[in-house]
């Protein structure tokens, strides 16, 4: 059961359906639940769509496949079953396992560093830092950094909003998973 009220498109502001529109018409894509709930506060929904804005910054540099592996990465270590799931879905419908990805050296940095970001950001070791340093220069660092705290607060605001699983997403959830808040 939901937490946060989720509107219906007759009970939004003008302004929010305006937020919504500039949303589909910038990055395309349609209003989730998750940016369903967040419409209900334009200035919210507004500082948690710049997620797309450090994505749309850091695909140049590691592609769009590092980016959503980074994310999902993140997000499963998060246990954030919209997040999570929604990043299930672009990797397999690009053709990936996410349970077993094949992935470059870059990536495979990715995927340990956003789960390491999500469970133990305290206590990244010195040496993985150095790969860190040695793969990423300081600015595309910064980048993905800054990327990983919007990912973690989206993860967050479904969470604890306990924003329900878009149906879109249910045949993309893991084996046995059959939650859908």
């Amino acid at each position: 059961m939901t937490f946060l009220p989720m509107s219906e498109d007759a009970e939004l502001s003008a302004e929010a359906l305006a937020a919504a529109e500039r949303q589909v018409e910038l990055h395309g894509g349609r209003i989730t639940n998750m940016k369903r709930t967040l419409l209900g506060h334009v200035p919210s929904f507004d500082a948690y769509m710049e997620w797309y804005t450090l994505k749309d910054e850091l695909e140049p540099y590691i592609g769009e496949r590092a980016v959503s592996l980074f994310s999902y990465a993140i997000s499963d270590a998060n246990d954030c079953l919209v997040c999570s799931v929604f990043f299930r879905r672009i990797l397999i419908e690009s053709g990936d396992d996410p349970d077993n990805p094949q992935v470059t050296e870059t990536e495979q940095l990715l995927l340990e560093w956003g789960r390491m970001i999500a469970t133990e950001p305290n206590n990244i070791p010195a040496e993985f830092r150095a790969r860190l340093e040695q793969a990423f220069s300081p600015k595309l660092r910064l980048i993905l950094v800054a990327f990983a705290g919007l990912m973690v607060a989206t993860n967050l605001f479904n969470t604890v909003g306990r924003v329900p699983l878009d149906e879109v997403l249910y045949d993309f959830r893991k084996p046995g998973d059959t939650r859908v808040d």
